[in-house]
């Protein structure tokens, strides 16, 4: 798998995400200071509440943003047939399924598809990533399963 075209999948799905976080804190904004959302009487809240809103979404866009800067200067080392790391690519296995993960250094459950495969982004924080670290082909991890944990054969690092 091509690691540059999977951070560029990455970047994209991020900077849409931004534009639409961006778009809402605007629009956010522009209600706080609306002239229809001045308040009518004492408890009349909906300016304070579209302020609110708008603080937290600018907030969750400079964190995208700075997801973004993360992702853009993440090291993408060759990782084949070595150890998973920050920056990998890590395929799993099991009864002839596979599924693919990268290892990435926030935003972790995002999803984008790069060549027709999905690839799932995780943080080396979660459960999964935690476990990910470290593993090399032909090792294995457990995952929880609906009749308990599933064991994964680790299939390709990259």
């Amino acid at each position: 798998m091509d690691k540059e075209r999977i951070r560029t999948a990455i970047l994209q799905a991020l900077q849409d995400e931004l534009d639409r976080q961006t778009g809402a804190a605007l629009e956010s904004k522009a209600e706080a200071t609306s002239e229809e959302s001045k308040a009518e009487h004492k408890y009349d809240m909906r300016a304070q509440e579209a302020a609110y809103l708008a603080e937290g979404q600018a907030r969750q866009a400079a964190e995208i943003a700075a997801a973004k800067e993360a992702y853009r200067t993440l090291a993408l080392p060759d990782r084949a047939g070595g150890s998973a790391d920050l920056g990998s690519v890590v395929t799993l296995e099991n009864a002839g399924r596979r599924q693919h993960y990268f290892l990435g250094p926030t935003r972790g459950g995002l999803d984008v598809t790069v060549d027709g495969a999905e690839i799932t982004v995780i943080t080396p924080v979660s459960p999964l990533g935690r476990q990910l670290l470290g593993r090399r082909p032909g090792d294995s991890v457990q995952l929880p399963g609906r009749g308990g944990a599933v064991t994964h054969r680790v299939a390709a690092v990259v």
